[in-house]
């Protein structure tokens, strides 16, 4: 029952296009204690599904600019090749912990943006 709430509230926050790993991979290390690269390949295959749904539900409301995306995605593709071989090369401890890190300051950034 407690997969199928992370994976509620994983994908309300992939809907919105704020990403869903921002739960789930904290989710899966804290509660169900997988490593920081077991919970990222999780959320790899999650994240397929429920971006596909997010994609034809903001590209029906217009919500979406494809003369911006087109150039976006091969820089998107070639990183997550690149972010995908450094993952697998880090330690798991310091990757949990860059990714809190990229948690923090991302959420520190939002605060103080959400003041303005």
């Amino acid at each position: 029952m407690k997969l199928i709430i992370i994976g509620f509230l994983s994908g309300i926050i992939s809907g919105m296009g704020i990403g869903g790993g921002t739960v789930l991979i904290p989710s899966l290390v804290l509660i169900y204690h997988l490593s920081q690269i077991e919970a990222q390949g999780i959320n790899l295959i999650v994240f397929i599904p429920i971006s596909i749904i997010a994609i034809f539900t903001h590209a029906k409301n217009g919500d979406i600019e494809f003369k911006y995306a087109k150039y976006l995605i091969p820089g998107g593709v070639i990183g997550a090749i690149v972010g995908s071989i450094f993952a697998t090369k880090i330690e798991p401890e310091r990757l949990s912990r860059y990714f809190g890190f990229f948690l923090l300051f991302i959420g520190i950034i939002e605060f103080f943006k959400g003041k303005k």
